[in-house]
């Protein structure tokens, strides 16, 4: 397995510690509020982050989330062609670079949806939690609606249209669950809610650039079998995103690694047997003391914690990464 960490574009004390522990290879979302550059669709603008990586002694394998603003593809909106003219490029870019990854979602308005930031957790740090009945039941706009049935045309209509670019290029696209994988959410539809939803989604292609990223408490969430779902997706999984909630899809809460209810070493051990050689990388956790202040999800010392259980359990069940 490849160890990789979701990193920011521009270095910073994150960058020095994912080196400290052993991290190789950078995740990075390089849009442009986060970047100061013009998004990756800029061939230049996508060779400076990388450059950087490469300069701290990090390997750019992945970008992930939107890299510029992708309502009109989602909703099927005048101008989404001219926008995946946009994504096309981009994907030949990383392909030239050398970024050998994709991690995209297709989540429509709302993304990454959390109604509480401050849940006390294990000693004093601070969680994440999605509770359905604390959510604004407000409906959003209406342009900003889309149905199930829609949404699925523009998914099949968007995905035609990049995946022989993104094969061409040599990259392949991981499909992310939606989070929560709820629908609707606020009036809008969302169809990567369940593991049916990915054996539809991926038998509309069987190209190589087509696979799935398997963001495992997604899959929790679902109400899914975990360890069930990965076997049935093996061949497609390209990018593992490690992680545990405790509860249900209307309520539940993310946990540290070691505490929530699904069997980490068991997982890992799953995904070397199944095959899996591709990148792997914590997923949110907890802000420890003097982080409570950080982007919840992505403070460092819960990230510095998790990247030593991952790396513990597969010194131990003696599986090779990098």
């Amino acid at each position: 397995m490849i160890l990789a960490d979701f990193l920011p574009a521009t270095p910073d004390r994150s960058w020095a510690l994912a080196r400290q522990v052993g991290i190789t290879h950078a995740i990075c979302k390089c849009a442009p509020e986060l970047t100061g550059l013009p998004a990756p669709d800029d061939l230049a603008a996508l060779r400076t982050v990388r450059d950087r990586f490469a300069a701290a002694g990090l390997t750019l394998y992945g970008l992930e989330g939107d890299e510029f603003d992708m309502q009109r593809i989602k909703l099927g909106l005048p101008g989404r062609d001219a926008d995946i003219a946009r994504y096309q490029q981009m994907l030949r870019n990383m392909g030239a670079l050398g970024v050998r990854l994709l991690c995209y979602n297709f989540m429509a308005t709302i993304g990454w949806c959390r109604t509480d930031a401050k849940v006390p957790a294990r000693g004093g740090a601070v969680s994440n939690r999605f509770e359905l009945a604390a959510l604004d039941p407000t409906p959003v706009a209406p342009a900003l609606r889309v149905t199930e049935e829609k949404l699925w045309e523009n998914y099949e209509y968007f995905l035609r249209a990049v995946l022989p670019v993104a094969e061409e290029a040599g990259v392949q696209m991981g499909l992310h669950p939606d989070d929560p994988p709820l629908s609707p959410l606020r009036g809008v539809g969302r169809i990567f809610t369940s593991a049916d939803a990915f054996a539809r989604a991926l038998a509309l292609s069987d190209s190589p650039a087509h696979g799935v990223t398997f963001c495992q408490a997604n899959f929790v969430a679902m109400g899914e079998d975990v360890a069930a779902a990965a076997r049935r997706f093996a061949p497609r999984i390209v990018f593992v995103h490690f992680r545990d909630i405790a509860g249900t899809r209307e309520d539940f809460t993310e946990t540290f690694h070691d505490n929530g209810p699904t069997d980490m070493p068991a997982m890992l051990r799953l995904y070397h047997e199944l095959g899996f050689r591709g990148p792997i990388r914590v997923d949110h956790v907890p802000s420890m003391a003097g982080e409570e202040d950080q982007p919840h999800g992505y403070a460092q010392l819960g990230r510095l914690f998790a990247v030593g259980y991952m790396k513990g359990i597969l010194d131990t069940a003696r599986i090779a990464y990098s």
